[in-house]
């Protein structure tokens, strides 16, 4: 029988390269190939600024953090996210205040971020935090025209949108990364490229840009390897309160090689994701995913939806059914609101985000990485088919 995990990285002699030249050098903590990740990684996505650092979580919590968010602020965001987005606030003494999705995108609802702002009960925000959910980038002239209104910073959470770009006004298609204040990048095993674990964060703003710079190594004025390389001194200063959130050289060795196969893994996962919805789009039982007029997904997730009332099996069924034939499946995500932390933290209770719950009781996400096959591909579509068939009612 074949197996077809969920997700393979695409890891090559590209990146085998960067990686040993980078060993062979005698420098492997945060220097010379971290700043050249940097330089490539602002060039591709036309910022003006960005900072690697150690993970998409440490991205948030830096960009939060750069921007004064303190203890009683409030940030809004939504609860059908990984629970990083969240969690970083609560580091700082900050309150998520989660708003609903869209029901088609899986996006933040721009009406509920209104309604929110309208209610009189949230008098201390301070900022948005949009999530790009699966490669699909948010209907940001409206967030930021929201944002323009109330005098509040966006803050893009960016981690499954290397590649995404969205028609914005004046401006035409522009890739996820120069819209919002601060737009955070994920380079984790399963993302669209990946450095092993990392994060990036671009920025227009050389003052914030700075601000990360400082904070993301200690609060020292200086990066390690300027101290150690031949025209460095040992001397440092301490100016701010600093994280330990610096990224390896090894690390953006990998980076740096699949940065370069950036639109080659985009397309490939492009294909994919064309192959599933054209396999499954006049299936009764089976729902695919809406993509947006003026929007270039990336599809760093394949989240397909299930008819329960097609169904005579449940989600966890289904998933049964498919692992039991070799296929690997994931669910994203469990709403935050749902979760016992969230619930004792923060009071939020199970039926609050009712789209945001529905969409997670019917949704799995299917295989879509670079590395799968054609033979994986039709094994996949063969498989889904074959359960919702067997499983119809």
């Amino acid at each position: 029988m074949r197996q077809v995990p969920f997700h393979r990285p695409a890891i090559g002699p590209a990146e085998e390269r960067e990686v040993i030249d980078t060993l062979r050098s005698g420098w492997i903590t945060t220097g010379p190939k971290t700043k050249k990740f940097e330089q490539e990684f602002a060039a591709y996505v036309g910022a003006r600024n960005a900072l690697a650092v150690a993970h998409c979580t440490g991205a948030l919590h830096l960009a939060l953090f750069a921007l004064g968010i303190g203890p009683g602020d409030e940030v809004i965001t939504t609860p059908f996210t990984f629970t990083a987005t969240a969690e970083v606030m609560g580091y700082l003494g900050a309150r998520p205040v989660f708003v609903d999705i869209e029901p088609d995108t899986f996006n933040i609802d721009p009406a509920g971020i209104e309604r929110a702002l309208a209610s009189g009960t949230h008098r201390n925000v301070r900022a948005l935090m949009p999530v790009h959910f699966a490669g699909q980038a948010c209907d940001m002239d409206r967030i930021c025209a929201i944002a323009r209104r109330h005098n509040l910073k966006i803050i893009e959470d960016a981690a499954h949108a290397v590649g995404s770009a969205r028609m914005i006004e004046g401006r035409g298609m522009v890739k996820v990364g120069t819209i919002g204040d601060l737009s955070c990048f994920s380079f984790y095993a399963t993302k669209n490229i990946t450095s092993a674990e990392g994060g990036m964060i671009t920025t227009e703003d050389d003052a914030l840009a700075a601000k990360i710079a400082v904070a993301s190594l200690h609060g020292m004025d200086r990066d390690a390897w300027k101290r150690y390389d031949s025209s460095g001194s040992w001397f440092y200063e301490i100016h701010d309160t600093g994280f330990k959130y610096n990224l390896s050289d090894v690390h953006s060795a990998i980076g740096i090689a699949q940065l370069r196969r950036v639109e080659e893994l985009t397309r490939r996962r492009q294909a994919i994701a064309r192959a599933y919805n054209e396999a499954f789009a006049n299936d009764p039982a089976l729902e695919i995913p809406i993509t947006e007029a003026g929007v270039e997904h990336a599809w760093h997730l394949y989240v397909m939806r299930l008819r329960p009332a097609a169904l005579k099996v449940d989600r966890s069924q289904f998933i049964d059914l498919l692992r039991a034939r070799g296929v690997g499946t994931s669910v994203h995500c469990i709403p935050l609101n749902t979760m016992d932390f969230y619930q004792q933290r923060y009071g939020y209770r199970t039926g609050d985000f009712p789209v945001a719950e529905d969409v997670y009781s019917r949704c799995l996400s299917l295989p879509i990485f670079p590395a799968m096959s054609d033979e994986d591909l039709a094994y996949v579509i063969e498989s889904v088919r074959a359960v919702a068939r067997e499983s119809r009612r």
